[in-house]
């Protein structure tokens, strides 16, 4: 394929647009491999620069003849569809990325099928150099199809088949690493060879350190086809591509950035490792001050750190950075929403909640749910003056449930499981609701860097207490409603140091297993809180017990993927796993 323009000029080219918003789209009539390189990364920059449309411009005129302009396309509509959620840019975005594979193919090893790839290594020709990246271009495509099945549902049947699906790229990266292995003096020679290893790195990375969060009953299953995932190999390969000078080194960074903020948080034991996530993301912020992702994320840290001020200025900022992408607007609400929550300000909380029931459509369920819950905080006064009808509001929830490739969002299931109490004529309110579904979404580990905010939660949890002792009407909820409360409770007293009585809670919960008649997911749950806070005394034997205790014997209750993810991260953490709490 011939070079579009001479050598000298791409150089420059690439220079001027490498941080800046791209100024021009350049005229060509071919597309070699480099320059499609060069021109992705400046695609890249327009993202990193908010500059979303111009980025798809860049890449449009030659996504169904190059490659890198196809896989930097889809990847900006994989990206937009996982942050709406919204069923129609799912399937956009999927369609898009069945083009992309097809253009892949078009450059991919004539009749190559898994395991070939090492008869390239006799010959190095520019074509097999094509050939090669062609295989990660391809892959990646492959993996970006499996982040959308993974966004779809956490479902343990859509893990089990996303992961068939994705077999075919997991195999191409695992030959592509064996090339790599046996190329390395050419990996060190050659620009192309190096942006080739960054696609190893970052692929073999994320495919190691997904596989490894899935618990071992479904990891038993995919092991059978092949599959397996080391933690640690996943971790140190993502670093290395991040530390790397390729056009994938930023993305690696912000895999591991989404690992150590997000991930570790909601499917692990909080275990992320802020050091880190900040060390990543110090250059980009320099390079890209203004950047919506890069502020995105610096908040982020901001709130795992317990500075819910400083994460409130930094979301707002990034807010008013870009107005191009509403989605990522839409991720800063939900972000304040519950920072506000965590220091118990319910009626900004209400505020964010309220705009993502007007703007968001991700999942109306779940925001008006939110929105019902924050209402219930507020004092009778507060809420009066939202002009909002709260059972109203919960009565909604059921009908607002939505299904995404044929299946129900498990958090969704759960809010209209909760909402049905405000079906009847006359309604017996949830307690608490609000902080349950922060437990929900482990806030209370975000919360409990914050002393005065814990202390300040478990006067409202004690209040809640009192007033259900004080409840002389025995209401059918009654139990469900003291254990959680007791649960909630025990969660404060251990973030505040109080184990003793953390503990008396925790076992209260369990000691009432057999009066529970509703929310069942209480007593694997506070067998699991309770497995941690032994882990936290050094009893790891104790630990383990009730751990395995809830991972065996209980089953078919509400959120039982979460838990069992959140288990299988416990579970390697007590058995020596590499992980770190800064």
């Amino acid at each position: 394929m011939a070079h579009v323009g001479n050598g000298a000029a791409a150089a420059e080219e690439e220079e001027d647009c490498f941080e800046d918003a791209y100024d021009r789209i350049p005229t060509a009539c071919n597309m070699d491999l480099q320059t499609a390189i060069q021109e992705t990364q400046c695609a890249l920059n327009l993202v990193l620069n908010n500059k979303f449309s111009q980025a798809l411009d860049l890449l449009k005129p030659w996504w169904k003849d190059s490659m890198y302009h196809a896989l930097g396309y889809s990847s900006i509509l994989v990206m937009q569809a996982a942050m709406t959620f919204d069923h129609r840019d799912i399937q956009t975005a999927m369609a898009t990325i069945k083009e992309a594979l097809q253009t892949c193919q078009r450059f991919r090893k004539k009749n190559s099928v898994v395991g070939s790839l090492s008869s390239l290594i006799t010959r190095q020709s520019n074509l097999q150099e094509e050939e090669m990246h062609a295989e990660i271009c391809y892959a990646e495509c492959l993996l970006q199809k499996a982040t959308l099945t993974f966004v779809q549902d956490e479902n343990m049947i859509s893990f089990i088949k996303g992961g068939i699906k994705i077999r075919t790229s997991y195999q191409i990266y695992k030959d592509c690493q064996n090339l790599l292995n046996v190329t390395q003096d050419l990996a060190g020679q050659s620009d192309s060879f190096r942006q080739f290893e960054g696609g190893v790195k970052l692929g073999i990375g994320s495919f190691n350190l997904m596989l490894s969060l899935l618990p071992q009953r479904i990891l038993r299953l995919l092991e059978f086809i092949g599959f397996s995932g080391n933690r640690g190999f996943g971790l140190s390969q993502l670093r290395e591509g991040a530390s790397s000078s390729s056009l994938r080194s930023i993305l690696c960074a912000l895999t591991l950035l989404f690992y150590n903020t997000y991930v570790s948080l909601i499917l692990g034991t909080a275990e992320g490792n802020l050091v880190e996530a900040e060390a990543l993301l110090e250059p980009y912020q320099a390079k890209y001050p203004k950047g919506s992702i890069i502020l995105f994320y610096s908040a982020r840290i901001a709130v795992l750190r317990g500075n819910f001020e400083k994460a409130q200025a930094r979301y707002e900022e990034c807010i008013g950075s870009q107005q191009e992408w509403k989605q990522i607007h839409h991720l800063c609400y939900w972000e304040l929403m519950w920072t506000h929550c965590y220091q118990q300000d319910w009626v900004q909380a209400y505020h964010y909640a309220d705009l993502l029931c007007k703007e968001s459509r991700w999942s109306k369920a779940i925001y008006v749910y939110q929105k019902a819950a924050i209402l219930s905080m507020m004092s009778e006064d507060e809420a009066k003056r939202t002009g909002e009808n709260i059972v109203e509001l919960f009565r909604q929830v059921e009908g607002l449930k939505q299904r995404l490739a044929g299946k129900s969002i498990p958090m969704e299931k759960f809010a209209v499981r909760k909402s049905r109490r405000y079906k009847s004529s006359n309604p017996i309110p949830l307690v608490i609701p609000l902080l349950e579904m922060m437990y929900v979404w482990n806030g209370f580990t975000i919360v409990g860097k914050r002393a005065d905010c814990t202390e300040a939660l478990l006067v409202t949890i004690e209040t809640a207490e009192e007033q259900l002792r004080n409840n002389t009407n025995l209401a059918e909820f009654h139990s469900d409603d003291s254990c959680l409360v007791q649960m909630l409770k025990g969660l404060c007293l251990k973030h505040l140091g109080r184990l003793l009585q953390a503990e008396l809670c925790f076992t209260q919960v369990l000691s009432s297993e057999g009066r529970i008649r509703f929310d069942h997911y209480l007593i694997p749950f506070s067998l699991y809180e309770l497995g941690l806070l032994y882990k936290q005394q050094g009893d790891f034997t104790k630990a383990t017990s009730y751990i395995e205790n809830a991972k065996t014997n209980y089953k078919d209750y509400s959120m039982e993927s979460r838990l069992h993810f959140r288990i299988h991260a416990a579970l390697n953490s007590l058995k020596g796993s590499p992980v770190s709490t800064p």
